[in-house]
């Protein structure tokens, strides 16, 4: 099989993909990952005691933030104009983490996975960040994409191994 990667230049180097001639799709990415915690810091969180604030909420806006702003960090993404970001939480008071999903849309010329991995990879370090005081032994675990459709490609769904 051979691949040829979209992000190389004839001369070997990194280029943005001109996806001019493409045609414009709704795309959709939902991606997903979680924080593990001490069960200490897991009932302060749910029961709104971390002195910073709530912290699902601000974590939830921090996602939406950082998915729209995903093209000024990761050097190769286009700017995407975004018709919908989401993020959720799955709580897993059993084995104390907290599950982060976010969802994003758009309709555009090329894919969405990146803000959808983006917007769950910050809103994971913004729970982080708030709590750090009381547990600097939080873990950041599997982030990874579960859906993605729209485009050439076509419609790709992860199957959940939890």
């Amino acid at each position: 099989m051979d691949l040829k990667l979209t992000h190389i230049n004839d001369q070997g180097r990194a280029k943005m993909v001109d996806v001019s001639e493409k045609a414009d799709t709704q795309r959709i990415g939902v991606a997903s990952g979680r924080i593990r915690m001490q069960k200490n810091t897991f009932e302060l969180i749910t029961g709104g005691k971390i002195k910073k604030g709530d912290v699902l909420s601000v974590a939830q806006v921090a996602g939406v933030m950082a998915a729209k702003k995903t093209w000024e960090l990761i050097p190769m993404c286009h700017p995407l104009l975004l018709t919908g970001v989401d993020i959720h939480f799955e709580l897993y008071p059993e084995v104390s983490e907290i599950e982060a999903v976010a969802s994003v849309k758009t309709t555009g010329k090329t894919g969405i996975e990146m803000e959808a991995l983006h917007a769950v990879s910050v809103a994971l370090l913004t729970i982080y960040d708030m709590c750090k005081a009381v547990d600097r032994g939080m873990q950041i675990v599997d982030i990874f994409l579960l859906e993605k459709d729209g485009g050439k490609s076509g419609h790709y769904v992860r199957e959940r191994e939890y």
